[in-house]
């Protein structure tokens, strides 16, 4: 009888163990959950329902317009624009930063800290994220004093060079977008830069000799090496930022507010005015709910291509 019972507790043991194991990952998954209910859902089901309403915010009355709101967004060609200015963002925050972030952490790891010394590239490294760390409104303080028409820094260095121009920067609607694009540039190098070298740790150094040793150059290394063994890291970089410059806000805020007559407009700063400026709270969240479609979207067509290319390798 003994014995029956001991094989009884041992078959039903490890099933007992089974059920723990799965309470203790919900225990564990139960605030992230709540956490994303809380912070990300709730607010994108509200701002979804508040976009078929044309409401004035506070107490003024709701009134319900269906998807008219969608329509009129279709329509209107500031929209359309801060999306094109959308893509110069991409570019500004996301391509030109990964490509000089893997060409500067490719030289950092591969010749400086080989040729010269770790630590010097370890310096180096934490130079490049300095800009990372700062307040965006400190950077756009900044920025602000480079490219002031009067006495910036960048006028005062044209004027010295003998050019006599002083561009109002951020004033001229031909200017003031590749202003910005100049800031998020200089803000954005030292993130892919981190990233980069700290992937090229897990490369086997003996990678490196045995190419410099069949006469292998930088170049050479740098596209059969560096490039392949770091293609998740560029990936996650290029995801990252990629949300990042669709989403951008506060630079914009900063700098331009919008201006010069509308030529810094981003989908973010556009949901923000109608929402909280124009009282226009129905239009703003339809706008907003058009956007994070559009991450959500780009977001999954660049997990999906990226899951592809690992199964055709």
């Amino acid at each position: 009888m003994n014995l029956n019972k001991l094989m009884l507790y041992r078959k039903k043991r490890p099933m007992r163990w089974r059920d723990k194991e799965r309470r203790s990952y919900w225990a564990y998954l139960s605030p992230l959950a709540i956490g994303f209910c809380v912070v990300v859902l709730l607010p994108l089901i509200v701002n979804t329902l508040l976009s078929f309403y044309s409401w004035k915010g506070g107490k003024a009355e709701m009134k319900w317009v269906g998807v008219s709101n969608y329509v009129d967004l279709m329509h209107d060609k500031l929209f359309w624009s801060s999306f094109v200015n959308t893509i110069y963002m991409i570019f500004a925050i996301a391509i030109i930063p990964t490509v000089i972030g893997l060409i500067l952490a490719a030289t950092l790891f591969d010749f400086i800290g080989r040729h010269f010394n770790s630590a010097i590239a370890s310096f180096l490294r934490a130079t490049y994220y300095i800009p990372q760390i700062l307040p965006v409104a400190v950077a756009g303080v900044l920025w602000s004093w480079i490219l002031n028409t009067r006495d910036g820094a960048l006028n005062e260095i044209l004027r010295g060079v003998g050019t006599g121009l002083a561009p109002d920067w951020l004033g001229n609607t031909d200017l003031a977008l590749y202003s910005i694009m100049l800031m998020m540039i200089w803000l954005q190098i030292g993130y892919p830069v981190v990233i980069f070298m700290s992937g090229l740790q897990r490369v086997d150094p003996s990678l490196y000799e045995a190419a410099q040793l069949d006469g292998a150059g930088w170049w050479k290394r740098f596209r059969h090496i560096t490039i392949p063994n770091i293609r998740a890291d560029i990936f996650v970089v290029v995801l990252t930022a990629t949300i990042g410059a669709i989403k951008l806000f506060a630079p914009v805020m900063v700098l331009t507010r919008g201006g010069p007559e509308f030529s810094t407009y981003v989908p973010s700063f556009f949901s923000y005015r109608n929402f909280f400026e124009l009282s226009k709270v129905g239009y703003g969240a339809a706008s907003a709910t058009v956007l994070a479609v559009t991450i959500c979207v780009i977001a999954g067509g660049l997990v999906y291509w990226q899951s592809k290319a690992i199964e055709e390798e």
